[in-house]
């Protein structure tokens, strides 16, 4: 897909401030997850550049957005990770009073942290009926569960969670604040992404004002003209009416855009060691195998980014097809991106291995981009229905 001219500026002012801005600080600051504060200053420091939760002007439009994931993830997945799971930051303005105002400080200072609260530990990967309830009492819901696997719980302010509406028996969003409502975290270790604090969060009936549900918030903003229903798939329903559809579309097409990047930096890894390191006098890229190894990475890297970019056409127009296709795009390229990783790895040999080479943290890296926002069965499934129309999971 070609790239229009202010594309080709985005992309590459982008790429250029993360080579040297932002690279300098890695591996050492993937090692261990990020703190509240350094997220907050990486997070302030990105907004230079009109990206992440922070930014005054940002890119709406899903295909710049999944251009931008890829650059920064290129360099350092993690942080896009960190950024993009704390949009909640952006919506915070349509939701109560009384939230907005236990936060003023944080929010007009740009050192709010969200996070999304989707998967469960008895559901996995399944998020059709949340365990997670909302129960309405008066003006305000009773929010009791618990999620496990959601990045940036250790950090987050506000919580945007997946419940179940008991009153209108269906699921929706509710916005959970850590100072008016209260929740407690618990941390978790994982293989890759280790720049981004992960952990569980736990709702032990937390009150929130009615007005922090998700659906209600999104039709009373556009409502009083504080969201332009053209200006946001959100406001509109996206693909398939609904704000919840929007957003997973939007966020499974997140994480093969991350991929792609990885897939570009593992690329441009195995290349330059290819052509660089010599053994027997000659470079190891001349030998046939590497070259197949090189092939492969390279179609893999180029069709997953144009899976990747042709869904977010179809999710920026609202197509119908587009949940399907996110979730064909999420299955697919991070699935990929495993595979192009684990050959630029093998392209490396044993200093592939090494933590002094950069490649066991994309193999890492690439290796958890199957499982979050969905593991690659689900994705499947979700295909397999949007196809045929016959559900093979209850």
């Amino acid at each position: 897909m070609m790239l229009n001219d202010e594309q080709r500026m985005i992309r590459d002012s982008l790429r250029e401030f993360m080579d040297e801005e932002i690279a300098p600080d890695l591996p050492e600051a993937d090692r261990q997850p990020l703190s509240k504060d350094d997220a907050i200053s990486y997070m302030q420091q990105m907004a230079e550049m009109d990206v992440g939760p922070y930014a005054e002007g940002s890119y709406d439009d899903p295909v710049t957005s999944t251009i931008v994931s890829e650059e920064v993830s290129r360099v350092w997945p993690s942080l896009q990770v960190t950024m993009g799971m704390s949009l909640p930051v952006t919506m915070f303005e349509i939701f109560s009073e009384r939230t907005r105002e236990a936060y003023t400080e944080e929010y007009e200072d740009d050192r709010l942290v969200g996070c999304f609260a989707i998967t469960e530990p008895e559901g996995g990967s399944d998020t059709k009926v949340p365990n997670t309830t909302a129960i309405k009492d008066g003006d305000e819901y009773v929010i009791t569960g618990e999620k496990t696997w959601v990045s940036n719980a250790p950090i987050a302010d506000i919580a945007l969670v997946v419940a179940w509406d008991d009153e209108n028996d269906r699921r929706d969003m509710f916005l959970v604040d850590e100072k008016t409502a209260g929740f407690e975290t618990r941390e978790l270790e994982k293989l890759g992404w280790k720049g981004s604090p992960t952990g569980q969060l736990f709702f032990d009936e937390c009150r929130i004002p009615v007005e922090n549900k998700l659906s209600r918030a999104v039709m009373e903003a556009v409502s009083d003209g504080r969201m332009d229903p053209n200006d946001s798939a959100l406001a509109g329903g996206g693909p398939g009416g609904n704000p919840l559809n929007s957003m997973f579309a939007s966020m499974r097409n997140g994480m093969a855009a991350i991929s792609v990047g990885i897939m570009q930096a593992a690329y441009e890894a195995a290349l330059e060691y290819a052509t660089d390191r010599e053994v027997f006098d000659q470079p190891i890229g001349q030998h046939q195998l590497v070259q197949e190894k090189l092939y492969n990475i390279r179609a893999g890297l180029e069709t997953g980014r144009l899976l990747t970019r042709y869904t977010a056409q179809k999710i920026a127009a609202g197509d119908p097809e587009a949940r399907m296709l996110s979730s064909l795009s999420k299955g697919w390229v991070c699935e990929k991106s495993v595979e192009v990783t684990d050959d630029a790895l093998q392209v490396y040999g044993g200093n592939g291995l090494s933590t002094d080479y950069p490649l066991e943290r994309y193999y890492r890296d690439a290796r958890t981009m199957p499982i979050p926002d969905g593991t690659t069965e689900i994705q499947k499934l979700i295909v397999g229905y949007e196809l045929t129309d016959l559900q093979a999971y209850t």
